[in-house]
């Protein structure tokens, strides 16, 4: 099946008094994100993987230890991460689900430990990636970061919630300072009730 640009679930403006602006979202939505997925239709035509759902190929097509991934993965991820990253915000300023509240109490400590262990990491997190809050294999939550394009389906992880760390995502809003984009990511523009439903 072909890969498809998703719309977004909000105006380009939506989120624009919460720290993310349209000129952002016209540049990461309608421009890279469409990239990924204009790339990686070329590159699975004619291969055993047209017709393949986009989890299939990431999964499929990781290669662990790889200092490089290949082409195809790297657009594939990218694709599922940016449908993914799309969903995990939005405008409407939900309170975060009690269910999911405590799971992270449990897991982190508290809700403010879990955002200063997902911010260290996605400021960490070398060049380009993404941080993650994950459900892993054993059911655990745990906070993670990857390196460009990897996610949680490469171990066999659950994403519950994610924050792009390339340059493209923040640069124009936030210049440099990954570390407050991280900040009002968490304070202004996750969808805690999305991030629920995915426990």
């Amino acid at each position: 099946m072909a890969f498809e640009l998703p719309d977004l679930p909000y105006a380009h403006d939506a989120l624009a008094d919460l720290g993310m602006s349209k000129e952002t979202l016209e540049y990461h939505h309608d421009l890279h994100h469409k990239a990924y997925v204009d790339n990686g239709n070329k590159l699975i035509a004619g291969t055993e993987w047209e017709g393949k759902s986009v989890e299939e190929i990431v999964k499929g097509t990781y290669q662990a230890g790889a200092v490089a991934q290949n082409g195809i993965f790297n657009n594939a991820s990218q694709h599922w991460n940016h449908a993914q990253f799309w969903e995990m915000m939005g405008p409407g300023g939900k309170a975060m689900p009690g269910e999911l509240e405590k799971a992270l109490v449990e897991s982190f400590g508290s809700v403010d430990k879990f955002k200063e262990e997902f911010a260290a990491a996605g400021a960490g997190q070398f060049g380009s990636g993404w941080a993650w809050l994950v459900k892993d294999t054993d059911g655990s939550l745990k906070v993670t970061k990857t390196e460009n394009g990897v996610n949680p389906l490469c171990f066999g992880q659950t994403a519950l919630l994610g924050c792009d760390v390339w340059e493209h995502s923040y640069y124009i809003d936030f210049r440099n300072k990954r570390p407050a984009y991280l900040s009002n990511f968490l304070d202004k523009l996750v969808n805690w009730e999305n991030v629920a439903s995915r426990l």
